[in-house]
Protein backbone atom coordinates (compact mmCIF):
# COMPACT_ATOMS: atom_id res chain seq x y z
CA UNK A 1 0.00 0.00 0.00
CA UNK A 2 2.90 2.45 0.92
CA UNK A 3 4.71 1.94 -2.59
CA UNK A 4 1.32 2.43 -4.09
CA UNK A 5 0.76 5.76 -2.75
CA UNK A 6 4.83 6.14 -3.52
CA UNK A 7 3.92 5.72 -6.66
CA UNK A 8 0.86 7.60 -7.12
CA UNK A 9 2.62 10.57 -5.59
CA UNK A 10 5.35 10.11 -8.18
CA UNK A 11 2.75 10.11 -11.32
CA UNK A 12 0.76 13.25 -9.76
CA UNK A 13 4.01 15.35 -9.33
CA UNK A 14 5.01 14.28 -12.96
CA UNK A 15 2.03 15.37 -14.19
CA UNK A 16 1.98 18.83 -12.61
CA UNK A 17 5.37 19.10 -13.44
CA UNK A 18 3.80 19.08 -17.33
CA UNK A 19 1.78 21.13 -17.11
CA UNK A 20 3.86 23.57 -15.04
CA UNK A 21 6.32 23.30 -18.33
CA UNK A 22 3.40 23.63 -20.85
CA UNK A 23 1.96 26.69 -19.41
CA UNK A 24 5.48 28.86 -18.92
CA UNK A 25 5.15 31.95 -21.73
CA UNK A 26 7.18 31.94 -24.33
CA UNK A 27 10.16 34.14 -24.32
CA UNK A 28 9.33 37.88 -25.10
CA UNK A 29 10.87 39.27 -28.87
CA UNK A 30 12.08 42.35 -26.77
CA UNK A 31 15.83 42.40 -26.20
CA UNK A 32 14.94 44.49 -23.33
CA UNK A 33 12.94 42.14 -21.64
CA UNK A 34 15.59 39.07 -22.37
CA UNK A 35 18.71 38.07 -19.90
CA UNK A 36 22.00 38.18 -21.93
CA UNK A 37 21.78 34.20 -21.83
CA UNK A 38 18.53 34.31 -23.85
CA UNK A 39 19.74 36.81 -26.07
CA UNK A 40 23.10 34.42 -27.12
CA UNK A 41 20.55 30.78 -27.16
CA UNK A 42 18.31 32.92 -29.59
CA UNK A 43 21.09 33.13 -31.56
CA UNK A 44 22.51 30.16 -32.01
CA UNK A 45 19.51 28.83 -32.97
CA UNK A 46 18.88 31.15 -35.90
CA UNK A 47 17.46 34.60 -34.57
CA UNK A 48 19.84 36.75 -35.72
CA UNK A 49 17.34 39.64 -37.41
CA UNK A 50 17.04 42.33 -35.14
CA UNK A 51 14.67 45.41 -35.52
CA UNK A 52 15.75 48.66 -34.18
CA UNK A 53 12.57 50.74 -33.97
CA UNK A 54 12.76 54.85 -34.18
CA UNK A 55 9.90 56.67 -32.91
CA UNK A 56 10.60 60.11 -31.57
CA UNK A 57 9.30 62.58 -28.85
CA UNK A 58 6.94 65.14 -29.99
CA UNK A 59 3.66 67.16 -29.85
CA UNK A 60 0.57 65.69 -31.60
CA UNK A 61 -1.76 67.93 -31.08
CA UNK A 62 -3.88 68.23 -27.65
CA UNK A 63 -5.02 64.78 -28.05
CA UNK A 64 -2.28 62.52 -28.57
CA UNK A 65 0.46 61.81 -25.77
CA UNK A 66 3.52 62.86 -27.06
CA UNK A 67 5.39 59.47 -27.07
CA UNK A 68 2.47 58.32 -30.10
CA UNK A 69 5.72 57.64 -31.84
CA UNK A 70 7.59 55.84 -29.30
CA UNK A 71 4.26 53.65 -28.37
CA UNK A 72 3.28 52.95 -32.08
CA UNK A 73 7.19 51.83 -33.17
CA UNK A 74 7.50 49.65 -30.59
CA UNK A 75 4.07 47.37 -30.34
CA UNK A 76 4.41 47.13 -34.49
CA UNK A 77 8.07 46.26 -34.38
CA UNK A 78 6.59 43.33 -31.77
CA UNK A 79 4.43 42.23 -33.77
CA UNK A 80 6.55 42.22 -37.36
CA UNK A 81 9.18 40.04 -35.13
CA UNK A 82 6.33 37.69 -33.81
CA UNK A 83 5.35 37.45 -37.81
CA UNK A 84 9.36 36.77 -39.21
CA UNK A 85 10.12 34.50 -36.70
CA UNK A 86 13.28 34.89 -36.23
CA UNK A 87 13.71 38.52 -34.89
CA UNK A 88 14.44 40.54 -31.94
CA UNK A 89 13.53 44.19 -30.87
CA UNK A 90 15.83 46.55 -29.72
CA UNK A 91 14.88 49.07 -27.81
CA UNK A 92 12.99 52.26 -29.10
CA UNK A 93 15.12 55.27 -30.34
CA UNK A 94 13.21 58.15 -28.78
CA UNK A 95 15.51 60.88 -29.09
CA UNK A 96 15.53 62.27 -33.07
CA UNK A 97 15.96 65.37 -35.34
CA UNK A 98 12.53 67.54 -34.89
CA UNK A 99 14.16 70.42 -36.52
CA UNK A 100 15.79 73.32 -34.54
CA UNK A 101 15.83 74.13 -31.23
CA UNK A 102 16.52 78.10 -31.41
CA UNK A 103 15.33 79.60 -32.40
CA UNK A 104 12.24 76.70 -32.45
CA UNK A 105 10.81 75.59 -35.79
CA UNK A 106 8.17 72.90 -36.25
CA UNK A 107 6.99 70.50 -33.93
CA UNK A 108 9.53 72.48 -31.21
CA UNK A 109 7.31 75.05 -30.72
CA UNK A 110 5.32 72.92 -28.90
CA UNK A 111 6.28 72.22 -25.18
CA UNK A 112 7.56 68.83 -25.09
CA UNK A 113 8.96 67.93 -28.27
CA UNK A 114 12.80 66.98 -28.08
CA UNK A 115 15.08 67.33 -31.05
CA UNK A 116 19.07 66.30 -31.67
CA UNK A 117 21.31 66.85 -33.94
CA UNK A 118 21.19 64.82 -37.35
CA UNK A 119 25.06 63.74 -36.53
CA UNK A 120 23.78 62.33 -32.94
CA UNK A 121 20.95 60.82 -34.09
CA UNK A 122 23.36 58.72 -36.61
CA UNK A 123 26.07 58.19 -34.42
CA UNK A 124 23.05 56.01 -32.31
CA UNK A 125 21.99 53.57 -35.08
CA UNK A 126 25.39 53.36 -36.38
CA UNK A 127 26.95 52.47 -32.19
CA UNK A 128 23.23 50.21 -32.12
CA UNK A 129 24.12 48.32 -35.29
CA UNK A 130 27.98 47.66 -34.43
CA UNK A 131 26.93 46.20 -31.23
CA UNK A 132 24.57 44.09 -32.61
CA UNK A 133 27.17 43.14 -35.47
CA UNK A 134 29.20 41.97 -32.81
CA UNK A 135 26.46 40.04 -31.08
CA UNK A 136 26.25 38.27 -34.02
CA UNK A 137 23.46 39.72 -35.30
CA UNK A 138 23.01 39.24 -39.23
CA UNK A 139 20.83 41.48 -40.95
CA UNK A 140 20.17 44.98 -39.26
CA UNK A 141 16.88 46.22 -39.53
CA UNK A 142 15.90 50.17 -39.44
CA UNK A 143 12.45 51.04 -39.14
CA UNK A 144 11.11 54.74 -38.86
CA UNK A 145 7.91 56.02 -37.12
CA UNK A 146 8.39 59.70 -37.95
CA UNK A 147 9.26 61.14 -41.73
CA UNK A 148 11.53 63.67 -40.86
CA UNK A 149 14.85 61.40 -40.40
CA UNK A 150 14.14 58.67 -43.00
CA UNK A 151 17.12 59.70 -44.92
CA UNK A 152 19.52 59.37 -42.36
CA UNK A 153 18.14 55.47 -42.04
CA UNK A 154 19.37 55.27 -45.19
CA UNK A 155 22.48 56.74 -44.70
CA UNK A 156 23.73 54.88 -42.13
CA UNK A 157 22.63 51.60 -43.70
CA UNK A 158 24.30 52.50 -46.87
CA UNK A 159 27.16 53.40 -45.29
CA UNK A 160 27.81 50.57 -43.05
CA UNK A 161 27.03 47.87 -46.02
CA UNK A 162 29.82 49.64 -47.80
CA UNK A 163 32.13 48.63 -44.80
CA UNK A 164 30.74 45.54 -43.88
CA UNK A 165 30.74 44.24 -47.76
CA UNK A 166 32.99 41.49 -47.04
CA UNK A 167 30.91 40.29 -44.18
CA UNK A 168 27.68 38.26 -43.92
CA UNK A 169 25.75 41.41 -42.22
CA UNK A 170 23.62 44.01 -43.66
CA UNK A 171 21.84 46.67 -42.48
CA UNK A 172 18.54 47.28 -43.98
CA UNK A 173 16.68 50.82 -43.69
CA UNK A 174 12.93 49.57 -44.31
CA UNK A 175 11.04 52.48 -45.87
CA UNK A 176 8.30 50.56 -46.82
CA UNK A 177 7.29 50.42 -42.76
CA UNK A 178 7.36 54.54 -42.92
CA UNK A 179 4.95 54.00 -46.49
CA UNK A 180 2.34 51.81 -45.10
CA UNK A 181 1.34 54.13 -42.25
CA UNK A 182 1.42 57.35 -44.25
CA UNK A 183 0.38 56.48 -48.02
CA UNK A 184 -0.95 53.15 -47.57
CA UNK A 185 -3.17 53.55 -44.53
CA UNK A 186 -4.39 56.85 -45.80
CA UNK A 187 -5.95 55.03 -49.13
CA UNK A 188 -7.17 52.70 -46.59
CA UNK A 189 -9.38 55.47 -44.80
CA UNK A 190 -10.37 56.83 -48.40
CA UNK A 191 -12.05 53.53 -49.19
CA UNK A 192 -13.74 53.73 -45.92
CA UNK A 193 -15.48 57.39 -46.73
CA UNK A 194 -12.66 59.47 -45.09
CA UNK A 195 -11.86 62.81 -47.08
CA UNK A 196 -8.19 64.02 -47.01
CA UNK A 197 -8.59 66.85 -45.31
CA UNK A 198 -10.11 64.66 -42.17
CA UNK A 199 -6.92 61.89 -42.64
CA UNK A 200 -4.78 64.73 -42.45
CA UNK A 201 -0.94 65.04 -42.39
CA UNK A 202 -0.04 65.08 -38.41
CA UNK A 203 -2.29 64.33 -35.84
CA UNK A 204 -5.61 63.53 -38.06
CA UNK A 205 -7.77 60.81 -38.45
CA UNK A 206 -5.24 58.52 -39.49
CA UNK A 207 -2.85 59.54 -36.47
CA UNK A 208 -5.42 59.08 -34.05
CA UNK A 209 -6.45 55.85 -35.26
CA UNK A 210 -3.27 53.77 -34.94
CA UNK A 211 -3.15 55.65 -31.57
CA UNK A 212 -6.63 54.30 -30.17
CA UNK A 213 -5.61 50.93 -31.53
CA UNK A 214 -2.07 50.63 -30.17
CA UNK A 215 -3.40 51.68 -26.74
CA UNK A 216 -6.38 54.00 -26.15
CA UNK A 217 -4.46 55.66 -23.33
CA UNK A 218 -2.63 57.54 -25.96
CA UNK A 219 -5.72 59.43 -27.04
CA UNK A 220 -7.06 61.92 -24.95
CA UNK A 221 -11.05 60.97 -26.05
CA UNK A 222 -12.55 64.36 -24.35
CA UNK A 223 -10.92 66.41 -27.33
CA UNK A 224 -12.22 64.08 -29.67
CA UNK A 225 -15.69 64.40 -28.73
CA UNK A 226 -16.45 67.78 -27.44
CA UNK A 227 -17.11 69.09 -31.05
CA UNK A 228 -14.29 71.67 -31.10
CA UNK A 229 -12.26 71.63 -34.54
CA UNK A 230 -8.50 71.75 -34.02
CA UNK A 231 -5.85 73.44 -36.37
CA UNK A 232 -2.45 73.97 -36.76
CA UNK A 233 -2.54 76.41 -34.08
CA UNK A 234 -3.31 73.24 -31.87
CA UNK A 235 -0.61 71.20 -33.76
CA UNK A 236 -2.66 69.61 -35.84
CA UNK A 237 -3.56 68.75 -39.53
CA UNK A 238 -6.70 67.03 -40.28
CA UNK A 239 -9.56 66.67 -38.16
CA UNK A 240 -9.27 63.37 -35.67
CA UNK A 241 -12.60 63.70 -34.84
CA UNK A 242 -13.73 60.25 -36.22
CA UNK A 243 -10.66 58.53 -35.42
CA UNK A 244 -11.56 55.17 -34.51
CA UNK A 245 -9.94 51.62 -33.25
CA UNK A 246 -11.29 49.56 -35.79
CA UNK A 247 -9.95 51.65 -38.59
CA UNK A 248 -6.82 51.99 -36.70
CA UNK A 249 -6.38 47.96 -36.31
CA UNK A 250 -6.69 47.17 -40.11
CA UNK A 251 -3.83 50.27 -40.68
CA UNK A 252 -1.81 48.25 -38.01
CA UNK A 253 -2.54 44.91 -39.63
CA UNK A 254 -1.71 46.88 -42.96
CA UNK A 255 2.00 48.59 -41.65
CA UNK A 256 3.18 45.09 -40.37
CA UNK A 257 1.95 43.00 -42.96
CA UNK A 258 3.75 45.60 -45.93
CA UNK A 259 7.04 45.31 -43.42
CA UNK A 260 7.02 41.81 -43.05
CA UNK A 261 7.24 41.43 -46.36
CA UNK A 262 9.69 44.23 -47.24
CA UNK A 263 12.22 42.49 -44.52
CA UNK A 264 11.75 39.58 -46.89
CA UNK A 265 12.60 40.50 -49.75
CA UNK A 266 15.22 42.23 -48.51
CA UNK A 267 16.85 39.48 -46.45
CA UNK A 268 16.85 37.42 -49.60
CA UNK A 269 18.50 39.62 -51.89
CA UNK A 270 21.31 39.32 -49.37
Amino acid sequence: MFALRCCLAAALLAVGSCHATAAEPAKSVFLEELTWTEVRDALAVGKTTVIVPVGGTEQSGPQIVLGKHNARARALAGRIAASLGNAIVAPVIAYVPEGSITPPSGHMRFAGTISIPDAAFEATLEGAARSFRQHGFRDIVLIGDHGGYQKSLARVAARLDREWAATPVRVHAIEEYYLAADRGFAELLRKQGLSDAEIGKHAGAADTSLALAVDAQLVRSERLHDGSALGAAEGVSGDPRRASVAAGRAGLDLIVARTRDAIQREVARR
